[in-house]
């Protein structure tokens, strides 16, 4: 079945798709300008506390006696470290981390900030964690207010900078939390309220999820094959009874 072009659903179905990718268009003429600006792809948008906490265990769940550590379990652990360290050697277990490491060509980094934005940008896992405070400085709206960056929980700051990705246990991918570094006074509840990043990387926002074309749906007909007549088994040729010599008639 072909569809009629001139249906008034097909009209709206290419009015939309007109309007998708003009938009289409003009988000990734932002995305090209903030990354030849900052060289990286930067990914901005909005997220929730509660989708970034860990769910709390309700009081008919399990008891603190279920996380308890038994001498069953240090056993076990240590059992399981003597196999490794005396069944492989230093070359195998070397040989191994290189190969998990090579499986991992980037890291997603996620930077929570105060006022529920979330900015995602991807490194390579050899990468200093100093590239990303680079990066910071250079979007962030107030970058002469000093700031660090820590995990959760239990909260800990990142001050290691000369580390990579990789060896800080930040792939393939993590979550961080931003905070400025500032005494609590009264001057300091302006930088907390926000905007944290600057209005033109906050216009990526919400720009990630671009319809693709809709293109009209035509179907060709289907060949129709004329169904080949059945085969006749042709009859054998009649024959004259015999009629057997022992019968007189």
């Amino acid at each position: 079945m072909i569809v009629d072009c001139s249906s008034p659903l097909h009209l709206k179905r290419r009015r939309l798709s007109t309007v998708d990718i003009m938009e289409a268009e003009a988000a990734k003429a932002k995305f090209a300008a903030v990354k030849e600006k900052f060289g990286r792809d930067l990914h901005v948008f909005e997220t929730s506390v509660v989708s970034l906490s860990l769910p709390r265990a309700s009081n008919d769940e399990n008891t603190d006696d279920f996380y308890e550590f038994t001498p069953e379990d240090y056993y076990r652990l240590l059992r399981t470290k003597k196999e490794d360290k005396y069944l492989k050697t230093k070359k195998i277990r070397e040989a191994e981390e290189a190969a998990r490491r090579s499986r991992i060509t980037k890291t997603a980094i996620r930077i929570h900030f105060p006022d529920n934005h979330t900015l995602e940008v991807v490194f390579n896992p050899s990468e200093k964690i100093q590239s990303l405070f680079d990066l910071l400085s250079r979007v962030l709206a107030q970058p002469q207010v000093p700031f660090y960056l820590y995990t959760t929980p239990p909260k800990k700051q990142i001050k290691d900078l000369s580390q990579d990705f990789y060896s800080a246990g930040l792939i393939p991918g993590a979550i961080v939390y931003f905070s400025y570094d500032m005494p609590k006074r009264e001057d300091s509840e302006a930088f907390s309220s926000g905007p944290f990043l600057q209005e033109e990387v906050m216009a990526l926002k919400g720009l990630d999820a671009v319809p693709e074309q809709v293109e009209p749906i035509q179907t060709s007909p289907e060949p129709v094959t004329a169904a080949a007549p059945p085969v006749q088994e042709p009859k054998a040729a009649g024959k004259k009874p015999v009629k057997p010599k022992w019968l007189k008639m």
